[in-house]
C-alpha cells in the first residue's frame, strides 16, 4: 500500500494519505517546478491501490510521447479527447471496463457561455464516471486559454460535487480564480508550494519553499463542512521512484 507519501516538517510524523481523501477534494497549487505532478502522482497511486478507477484530465493535451513515464505504468491508458463518434466509442469502452484512463484535452473544447454545457463537460459528467471514478483535473501549463473557458467547467465542479461518489484532486498554477472563497470550500485539502505573484498565496514561508516541499492544510473529520477545524503543515513529499 502507498499511503506514505512525505514527512511532516514540524515533527517527526510520516505524511500519510487516509481513505477519506477517497471522498474529499484535493487543491494542488504550485509554480512549474513545484513538484505538483509528483504529489499527483503519489494521490494517484493511493487512489488505485484502493481499488478505484481514475480519470486524469491533462489540459495541457499532451501527446502520448511527451507524458511522464511516471504515468506509463500497467494502469495507463491514453486517449484524446475529441467531439468523434470514433472516440466516444474508444472512450465508452474504457469506462465500461472501468480502466483507468489518462485523457489529453484542449480546452477550446469548454464552452464559453454560461447557458451551453460543452461536449466535454457533458462526457466527463457521464453517470458510469461520477459514479465509479476519481478524478484529476491537471491544468499543466496554465494555459491562455483554460480560464477564458473555465466558466462552464467552474460550474461542472460546483454542480458534479454533489452527485459524485469519489472526489477529485485538481493541479495548477496559482491564479485569482483560487482566491474566491466559495471555491476554497470545495477543497478539504490543500497543498501550496512556491508562490511568487504578489495577489496569489505570496506569504514569505511559500517562497522560500523548494522542490516537492509545500504548505498543507486540511479540515479535519466532523460531518460539517463549514465548522470542521483546519490544521496546518510544512510537509515535504518523497520523490517518485519507479517499481522495479
Amino acid at each position: 500500500m502507498r499511503a506514505v507519501i512525505g514527512k511532516y516538517l514540524d515533527s517527526i510524523d510520516s505524511l500519510k494519505l487516509e481513505e477519506r481523501i477517497l471522498c474529499y477534494n484535493t487543491l494542488i497549487l504550485g509554480e512549474q517546478g513545484s513538484g505538483k505532478t509528483n504529489l499527483a502522482c503519489k494521490i494517484r497511486n493511493f487512489v488505485i491501490d484502493q481499488g478505484v478507477p481514475t480519470l486524469y484530465l491533462d489540459f495541457d493535451d499532451s501527446h502520448e510521447d511527451n507524458i511522464e513515464l511516471r504515468y506509463k505504468d500497467e494502469y495507463f491508458n491514453y486517449i484524446q479527447f475529441e467531439e468523434s463518434e470514433a472516440f466516444e466509442q474508444a472512450f465508452s469502452d474504457l469506462v465500461a471496463q472501468k480502466k483507468h484512463i489518462y485523457m489529453a484535452v484542449n480546452p477550446k473544447y469548454f464552452s464559453n457561455k454560461r447557458d451551453i454545457k460543452s461536449k466535454l463537460t457533458q462526457t466527463i459528467s457521464g453517470k458510469e464516471l461520477l459514479d465509479n471514478y476519481y478524478y484529476f483535473f491537471h491544468d499543466i501549463q496554465n494555459l491562455n486559454g483554460f480560464y477564458t473557458k473555465f466558466e462552464d467547467f467552474l460550474l461542472y465542479m460546483l454542480s458534479f460535487t454533489n452527485v459524485q461518489k469519489y472526489g477529485f484532486t485538481f493541479l495548477a498554477q496559482p491564479h485569482s480564480t483560487f482566491e474566491n472563497p466559495h471555491l476554497k470550500l470545495l477543497f478539504t485539502f490543500l497543498y501550496l508550494g512556491r508562490c511568487s505573484n504578489a495577489n496569489y498565496f505570496n506569504t514569505a514561508s511559500l517562497k522560500n519553499l523548494k522542490k516537492n516541499k509545500f504548505f498543507y492544510q486540511y479540515r479535519t473529520a466532523y460531518p460539517t463542512l463549514l465548522f470542521n477545524e483546519i490544521k496546518n503543515s510544512v510537509v515535504e513529499i518523497d520523490e517518485y521512484q519507479p517499481e522495479e
